[in-house]
């Protein structure tokens, strides 16, 4: 662990032939624990760590990471990475400075209630056999999974001028799902849609009644869902579940945002956004109810932090006020080069990434409607829960969505089960058709959000209401 290494003296030891150094040690170790139709399937253990050189020369950043971190394998790494920074330098599309990287001093840990060492692999995979057998409410049941990743991380940086910063992680993301069949027909049910309740927790979260509750509910909602209705084609009201919504959020919003995306840093790989610098302060992205933040200070959310790897303090900031964008998805290099506010959201997936522009915790605030009278004030719709499917273009303006349940709503009241559930639209157009935000919200998140060349896989979270659209285009199977 960080404790037994000595950043400070290796960082000593390197010279000072740079206009800036930093050290990121990161350690990580993720547990599997799966479990199929009541049988243990998957248990494992897995351990990394290494370390990132970052140096500032002729204003250009050089990176190298290296799995050696000895004082002979850093100072080997901090060579190639001021090699890196002078050859680029010749290149460069902007002169950077020490004000890209402030003195950050503190630490961060997760709001772990009970220590994960408390609970053993055999408790963990009971639990799990128990929940697999909760979800075969009927022989028409032909699969069940119960999945629990556990990742323990931790992040130390010092820097040369005079960063020290601390940074442990506790994450646990489980997945409960089960899939009926009856003839040429299947149908899967899970406890949400594959987005997972990942949040900061400890081995609380393996409370056995409610995985037991919820386990049983899967299971008959998959055999609900058998001898539903299809969705209808039709444009309707849409009421989304949070569980939805996260995806909506991250899709539709987080990712249209960021700063590398609008730069065009990322349009080989994971596209560009219809976003453009001027719309900041200009563009209604939706309708007043909309009020969106990034805020990596919930205490439970996934990707909650003090610092970005920057060191730029992590702050709550308005992103989308009234449904006015007021703010970007940029640290403090992105900041730099486009001229406008952002947020401390330069992040790097582990010890051999660079930082870059990323996605925290994109929330949608809580409104003031109560979900009982958004169904009463709902003459004809559909009330769609848990992603099923996504499509997005390149400039995250037209999309295509497909959830795992839903319920019919008529006059006011929710009537029959739906199957197949899907909707379409366009970015601008759909928030502005927001006419309804839920006062209780939910938190979700996901920890396999891929960005980057060479990718990057990094972990977001998001706390979301219920909402109601109209005018919304559904669509079955």
């Amino acid at each position: 662990m960080s404790a037994d290494l000595n950043l400070h003296k290796i960082l000593s030891s390197l010279g000072s032939s740079v206009d800036w150094a930093q050290l990121r040690h990161v350690t990580e170790k993720t547990t599997w624990r799966t479990v199929r139709d009541e049988k243990p399937d998957r248990n494992h253990i897995g351990f990394d760590h290494g370390l990132m050189v970052e140096v500032l020369v002729n204003g250009q950043f050089g990176y190298a990471g290296t799995s050696d971190i000895s004082e002979s394998g850093v100072k080997r790494a901090f060579e190639k990475a001021v090699n890196m920074a002078k050859q680029a330098s010749a290149y460069k599309v902007h002169d950077f400075s020490i004000l890209q990287r402030p003195a950050a001093k503190g630490h961060y840990n997760s709001p772990v209630i009970r220590e994960m060492d408390s609970i053993s692999a055999k408790e963990i995979s009971d639990i799990f056999i128990d929940a697999t057998r909760a979800m075969k409410v009927s022989d028409k049941i032909v699969s069940r999974s119960a999945t629990a990743m556990i990742v323990e991380t931790e992040f130390y940086s010092v820097s040369t001028s005079g960063s020290d910063v601390q940074q442990r992680f506790s994450i646990v993301s489980t997945d409960f799902s089960a899939t009926a069949g009856a003839g040429h027909e299947t149908q899967t049910r899970s406890d949400n849609g594959g987005l997972a309740r990942c949040l900061q927790v400890g081995a609380e979260v393996f409370d056995r009644q409610s995985i037991l509750d919820r386990s049983k509910r899967i299971g008959e909602e998959a055999v609900e869902l058998l001898t539903a209705d299809n969705c209808p084609d039709e444009t309707m009201d849409l009421l989304l579940a949070p569980d939805q919504m996260t995806l909506q959020v991250h899709e539709s919003i987080g990712h249209p945002l960021e700063y590398d995306r609008i730069l065009g840093d990322e349009r080989n790989y994971a596209g560009w956004s219809f976003v453009k610098p001027h719309d900041f302060g200009r563009l209604q992205y939706g309708s007043s109810l909309m009020n969106v933040t990034f805020d990596p200070t919930i205490p439970d959310a996934l990707a909650s932090y003090a610092f970005d790897d920057s060191g730029n303090p992590a702050t709550k900031e308005f992103l989308i006020k009234d449904g006015m964008l007021v703010r970007g998805l940029g640290g403090l290099e992105s900041q730099s080069r486009l001229n406008l506010p952002g947020v401390a959201n330069f992040r790097s997936s582990s010890w051999n990434r660079a930082p870059i522009d990323r996605m925290a915790n994109i929330n949608l605030e809580s409104g003031n409607a109560k979900l009982e009278d958004m169904i009463a004030s709902t003459e004809r719709g559909v009330f769609m829960f848990a992603n099923k499917s996504w499509s997005i273009d390149d400039y995250r303006n037209k999309f295509q969505f497909g959830c795992e349940y839903a319920k019919l709503i008529e006059n006011g009241k929710l009537t029959k089960t739906l199957k197949n559930p899907n909707y379409r639209g366009t970015t601008v157009k759909f928030w502005n058709n927001l006419k309804a935000v839920s006062q209780n919200r939910e938190t979700y998140g996901s920890p396999f959000c891929g960005k980057g060349e060479p990718n990057q896989v990094i972990r977001v979270g998001h706390t979301t209401p219920y909402c109601l659209f109209s005018n919304i285009e559904v669509f079955g199977a």
